[in-house]
């Protein structure tokens, strides 16, 4: 499954490239994230808590930044596995382009799940999975107009 979208935030270029490869902003902007240890050079190592339909898992996984054109362009990926849950497993392509308003941050995301979560159905995955991308570049605008005010829980 295939996601875009594009968000206009209210800071420089710079200043939204530094964002996407700070520990701390991916911490507070994935969705259900409850631990995020690492580097953008040697990727991160998460622990992401999450509920879709009936069920709910603890993932465990990595988030990698790959294909860095910096500050213009990256890919972040990340896999994680829930047990009997099944796994997931996604990315996006993440393009930042000035703009008269700040930078307008465009991505196209893919996703894929399995094991019990691929039981469920497309319908309601696809749906989770489009909540939880608008989920985190909306926190990610908030978080970096705003700084910590921003965060949303």
């Amino acid at each position: 499954m295939e996601l875009t979208g594009s968000r206009i935030i209210n800071a420089d270029r710079e200043t939204v490239w530094a964002h996407l490869n700070n520990p701390d902003t991916l911490r507070a902007c994935i969705p259900g994230c409850e631990e995020l240890s690492g580097s953008a050079e040697d990727g991160f190592e998460a622990v992401v808590k999450q509920k879709i339909g009936p069920v709910k898992a603890t993932f465990k996984g990595i988030v990698a930044l790959s294909d860095a054109n910096p500050p213009e362009s990256y890919r972040i990926s990340g896999e994680g596995k829930g047990g009997v849950a099944g796994f997931a497993k996604g990315g996006a392509n993440v393009v930042l382009a000035e703009v008269e308003d700040g930078t307008e941050l465009s991505y196209v995301a893919d996703v894929a799940v399995g094991g019990k979560l691929a039981q469920l159905g497309s319908r309601l995955i696809d749906g989770v999975a489009r909540k939880l991308s608008d989920q985190f570049f909306t926190q990610f605008k908030d978080h970096v107009e705003g700084g910590d005010q921003g965060e949303a829980e």
